[in-house]
């Protein structure tokens, strides 16, 4: 069931989307060679609690395996989402970093990711970092109502097609409010039958749409820790991320400031 969000709601949402902003503006300035992503992790968790949020992260729950351990995700390279800070990972010159953050404020969830360089970057790198940006742009472009979810999908599949990246195709966006992951699931690709059965979009939905580009192949592979998802070829991968509600007027951005 699709949720839609009354005026207050969405005020609720707001604040936790400015809470998450907050955050990734402090570790923006944060990222430089030699810094741990426990370091990034524990600014965020600071900051989150300070304006009475709690992290959305923390403690999530995994079937079978331990629930996760941090209050934000710290994806280095080749990890795609959900990797794990640690005091032993560091931030080397021309890594790129995705931080995923969530914060709840008042039960209502914020939820944004963005990819950064550390120092200067490859030219790839460079080119894929913005090619998974602009296809964030594209996919909101579509969040209107009137259209479909598939035609979010489809704008982020074709931006990141014609710029010779791949999309992931295991992982998607989602509905976000009360809980992190609602309905309906936003593809960042056309999946056969979609464009049939894609829900309409309404004002009073929001969702978090991030698309998550690969520099080879879509495929990935999850590591022995539960949680940690790796591109199966190695290669770079980029993560980027915001919350939005459809408004009559068009997409209205809730991670900002």
């Amino acid at each position: 069931m699709i949720l839609l969000k009354s005026k207050a709601d969405l005020a609720e949402m707001r604040e936790a989307g400015r809470i998450v902003a907050r955050v990734h503006e402090a570790l923006r300035e944060m990222i430089r060679p030699g810094v741990t992503t426990a370091a990034l992790n524990a600014r965020a968790d600071e900051i989150i609690r300070r304006h009475g949020a709690i992290p959305t992260f923390l403690g999530y729950p995994h079937t079978g395996k331990n629930d996760f351990p941090a209050s934000i995700c710290t994806s280095i390279n080749e990890v795609l989402v959900h990797g794990i800070p640690s005091d032993q990972r560091w931030l080397e010159p021309g890594d790129i970093i995705s931080i995923d953050v969530g914060a709840t404020y008042h039960g209502w969830v914020g939820d944004a990711a963005w990819t950064y360089p550390v120092g200067a970057i490859d030219d790839v790198s460079r080119r894929l970092l913005e090619a998974t940006e602009g296809s964030l742009w594209a996919g909101i472009a579509q969040a209107r109502p009137g259209n479909r979810v598939v035609d979010i999908s489809a704008a982020i599949e074709a931006y990141v097609a014609q710029r010779g990246f791949a999309v992931v195709r295991e992982y998607t966006g989602h509905g976000v409010g009360r809980n992190m992951h609602e309905e309906p699931q936003v593809l960042n690709y056309v999946a056969p039958g979609a464009r049939r059965t894609s829900p309409m979009l309404q004002p009073g939905m929001t969702l978090a749409i991030e698309p998550m580009v690969n520099v080879g192949n879509w495929r990935t592979r999850i590591l022995a820790d539960g949680w940690t998802v790796v591109t199966l070829d190695g290669k770079r991968c980029a993560h980027f991320e915001h919350s939005i509600a459809i408004t009559e007027d068009g997409p209205e951005i809730l991670t900002v400031l």
